[in-house]
């Protein structure tokens, strides 16, 4: 995470333009097309407006999200999810890759100065350490981290392969960049801010709602 780069403004509008809605909160860009712009945004553990938020690393690009998308709707976590109750060495990586996603989140929120969160401590996100629920966290910590971080979001890099790699460009019309940034935000995140709040669920999806 020490490569991680600071967001510049146009990476911010690129990220909300990716999105759909206002990026916010971000403290890093933790992966980058070859072109330069941006795969994964690394969130503070704690919203400005106060909610925890544990997916650290958030994966934005519309490709590589869609991609994904196929990959989980095919079943293939419910097949790792398998593979993790049979292969005791599969489950220790797995929880290895837990373990580094909390130390880059610790070092994340130290980044952000967002002091102890003590809503998600002990929580990462996309179901680790012992269950895979969503392959988008995997992916992004992947993305982010590097090769032997998340051996099955490595997994799932090597699966979206027919419709994104990393060595190639896929941004052209992969969102409008002409569009006007959008500056509403209409995200659960927000609509729960007056409702109360308690720690996403850990068998939900965090990733798709967040950043």
């Amino acid at each position: 995470m020490s490569s991680a780069q600071t967001p510049t403004a146009a990476d911010l509008d690129t990220l909300s333009l990716q999105l759909g809605r206002p990026v916010r909160d971000v403290v890093a860009i933790s992966a980058r097309c070859v072109c330069g712009n941006p795969l994964v945004a690394a969130t503070a553990p704690r919203l400005s407006n106060g909610i925890p938020f544990p997916t650290t690393f958030y994966l934005t690009h519309p490709v590589v999200t869609a991609a994904v998308s196929r990959i989980e709707a095919d079943g293939e976590m419910n097949r790792m999810n398998d593979r993790l109750a049979a292969d005791p060495e599969l489950a220790a990586a797995h929880r290895r890759a837990h373990e580094a996603y909390l130390a880059a989140r610790a070092e994340i929120g130290a980044r952000a100065g967002t002091g102890p969160v003590p809503e998600i401590d002990g929580i990462s996100a996309g179901g680790m350490p012992e269950r895979v629920k969503c392959l988008h966290v995997l992916v992004g910590h992947a993305l982010a981290a590097g090769p032997g971080s998340n051996p099955l979001g490595d997994e799932t890099l090597q699966l979206i392969a027919p419709w994104w790699t990393a060595e190639r460009c896929s941004c052209a019309g992969a969102w409008d960049i002409a569009a006007e940034v959008p500056s509403r935000d209409l995200s659960r995140h927000v609509r729960r801010q007056n409702q109360g709040y308690s720690v996403l669920n850990r068998d939900s999806e965090p990733g798709r709602d967040g950043a």
